[in-house]
Order: C-alpha cells, then structure tokens, then sequence
C-alpha cells in the first residue's frame, strides 16, 4: 500500500523557470573548470577499463539509485554494457540480487558524482547507444532551477555524450525545461506524457500506483 501514497510534487513555478533560458546560455557558453572529485575519478578509471575492453554498446543509467532500473535496461538490451551511476552508496548497497540476472545482459553499479564523471566519459570519448536519466531528483523550488540538470554547469556535457537521451519525470515541468535547454543547445526536443504496461524503476512503480503520470522527452543525440 505505501506505493499508493507518493505525494504529487509542489511547486511555486507553474511554467518554465524565467531565468532558464540566460543560466542554460551561459552553462553553454561558459568553460566549467570544478576539479574532479579523487573518488570519482578512480570510480571512472575502473569502469573505463571494461569500458573500453567491451565491443558491444555501452548504455548509461544516469541517477540509477538502487540500480533497479540499470538491470532492468540489460535485460532489454542484452548485447549492451550497462552502466548505473549514483551519487549514493547507500543506495546502490540496497541494490537487490532479485534484480541481478547472468543469462541475459550485463551491468555494472558505480558510485560517483555525475558532475565528473560525465566530463570523464566526453574526455575519454564513451560514445553511449543510449543514455537514461529516469526520474531525477527535480529540484522543484524555484530558487534551486541551477539543481537541475539542465540547469546545472555540467548540462552542455550531457549533450556531448550523446546517443538516445531519454529522461523521465513525475514533474512535466522538469521535462518542459529540459526539452528547452536542448532547444537551446541545437537538439530539437519536446516533452511527452509516457505510460507503459511496467514499470522500469521503483520510482516509476510508486508515482504510477499512486495516481500520478509521467512525461519524457527521447532524443537522439548522435551527430548526423
């Protein structure tokens, strides 16, 4: 029962961020010099070693959490790396041996900060079939629009990944925005509702049984 009870998410915006279109211009115009996190860079220093020794595909779940998501995609693509990246390690240790499967596909949990590890994949030039942003925290105070990500410094290399970007979220708002920033940025993006017959994450299986809908946008990122 506690799936049914997923509170809607509240916000004071009730359209896109004002300030969206000058802080996305600027992220894109703006070189974005943080320091790599020593954690993070080691993290990605392992992964970039099966990374590169793999022939197939390599597909990123980006803010995987328990890492539900990230199995669930290497079954869908069972020629394909999966790789899920979260920030936190106490969500990838609730990641559950259920979800873990040998016959079919493969996966690898890292934990990392996304703000480098990212920059990391452009550097090392990862060429991702597929990159999965599946209901992200959405930050939705007004005053915190540079907490998204496509408001965040690091947006533009979110771009520079490639591949089929799709991003998903409870908040048709976030979506909106994000379809806007990759406006801006040349891709030709726009937010849609999205059901499905399963859930792929265990956000997705608790706003859905709660009542609430999703909206994504699918893009493919992949020069011409």
């Amino acid at each position: 029962m506690a799936d049914a009870n997923s509170r809607s998410i509240t916000s004071n915006q009730t359209d896109l961020h004002e300030k969206l279109d000058e802080i996305v211009q600027k992220h894109l115009e703006a070189e974005f010099k943080k320091p790599i996190a020593e954690h993070t860079l080691k993290a990605f220093n392992e992964v970039n070693d099966k990374v590169q020794a793999f022939s197939g595909p390599i597909i990123l779940d980006s803010c995987c959490g328990v890492g539900e998501s990230t199995a669930n995609l290497a079954k869908r693509h069972p020629d394909a790396l999966v790789i899920g990246v979260d920030k936190s390690s106490h969500r990838l240790d609730k990641h559950d041996i259920e979800y873990k499967q040998s016959e079919r596909g493969q996966y690898i949990l890292v934990q990392a900060d996304l703000n480098d590890f990212w920059r990391l994949a452009v550097e090392a030039k990862w060429q991702p079939s597929h990159h999965y942003l599946l209901y992200p925290n959405p930050w939705p105070k007004s005053k915190h629009i540079q907490r998204r990500w496509h408001g965040a410094a690091v947006f533009p290399f979110i771009v520079k990944l490639g591949g089929v970007l799709e991003v998903r979220s409870n908040w048709s708002i976030y979506i909106e925005e994000f379809a806007r920033a990759l406006q801006l940025a040349g891709v030709d993006a726009a937010a849609e509702a999205y059901e499905s017959a399963q859930a792929i994450t265990p956000f997705e299986r608790k706003y859905w049984a709660s009542g609430q809908s999703s909206t994504r946008l699918v893009v493919s990122l992949t020069p011409q």
